[in-house]
């Protein structure tokens, strides 16, 4: 397979992540209908969760199970465990110290630029994704961590294609496509229920919305040309690791917002569904031979 062809390939499995933002726009929306969905992208953060991590383990236990049965590959596990607890950690701590450090920035006084009187202080607001609200911040978070993750499967992408495996390389461009397609659900999860002191919605541009799936889906086309040039098994590990990290931050996150709503029944609802999504698609994934 050539490399424009790989390149194809991995863009059709990032883009896919877009299938699901629209959803962000909804415009008339249940409190229930955003806990709904918000555990929904519990769900299938949790299962990227284990899936990442478990992607990342498994260098560390083919060593560890060399060293049993012959005695060498103690070292080579010990390096891998090294990466995978620096990855994880940076991961995680890296989005706890990025968002504290954004709620300082959104809680300075605005500084407007010049312009046109007819202007609102909130459009010449300088601050950026800092101005945003914390439902638009949350999103991006998860479109990051998203990004660290689909970058990873980039990789798999373009090193089975280098490696002349056409057939393990589509198999993984279908599941991951698949994947991505459930993952445009969780990223804009918390733009549905995104709404000012009033009650009123906060309606995502389609601006927004493409930037975010950029965001996520993008890393998914850069793995890919990585991949086909360059095979780095500790590189999988550590974006892998750090994917799985910034993960985590997140769902304690997205957690958080749903434990306080009263109906408890609706946020496990909303996590089965999440988690089911991602199994299954695991499951058509290896299913067609990946």
């Amino acid at each position: 397979m050539t490399y424009s062809q790989t390149l194809l390939l991995g863009a059709i499995a990032g883009a896919t992540i877009l299938i699901g933002l629209p959803v962000g726009r909804l415009r008339h929306s249940s409190p229930t209908t955003g806990l709904f969905l918000n555990s929904a992208a519990i769900g299938v953060l949790l299962f990227l969760f284990w899936d990442t991590l478990s992607a990342a383990w498994e260098p560390i236990e083919a060593s560890l199970v060399e060293y049993e049965e012959t005695g060498d590959g103690l070292s080579t596990a010990l390096g891998y465990g090294l990466i995978f607890a620096i990855g994880l950690s940076v991961g995680l701590l890296s989005l706890v110290y990025y968002e504290r450090w954004m709620n300082r920035a959104a809680d300075r006084p605005v500084s407007p630029r010049p312009g046109p009187g007819a202007m609102s202080v909130g459009e010449l607001d300088s601050r950026g994704v800092m101005s945003w609200s914390a439902g638009r911040r949350l999103a991006f978070l998860i479109a990051v961590g998203i990004g660290l993750h689909n970058f990873a499967e980039g990789l798999a992408i373009g090193q089975s294609s280098a490696s002349g495996e056409v057939a393990l390389a589509t198999a993984l461009v279908i599941g991951f496509a698949l994947h991505n397609a459930t993952e445009g659900f969780g990223i804009v999860a918390p733009l549905v229920g995104d709404v000012d002191e009033a009650g009123n919605r906060h309606i995502p541009s389609w601006g927004l919305l493409l930037t975010l799936g950029l965001i996520a889906g993008g890393p998914t086309l850069l793995g890919t040309a990585l991949g086909y040039s360059y095979t780095s098994e500790r590189l999988a590990v550590a974006f892998l690791t750090l994917a799985a990290g910034s993960i985590l931050y997140v769902v304690v996150t997205l957690t958080g917002v749903a434990l306080k709503s009263a109906r408890r029944d609706v946020m496990a609802y909303g996590v089965l569904a999440g988690l089911f999504a991602g199994f299954a698609t695991d499951a058509i994934l290896v299913a067609v031979g990946a």
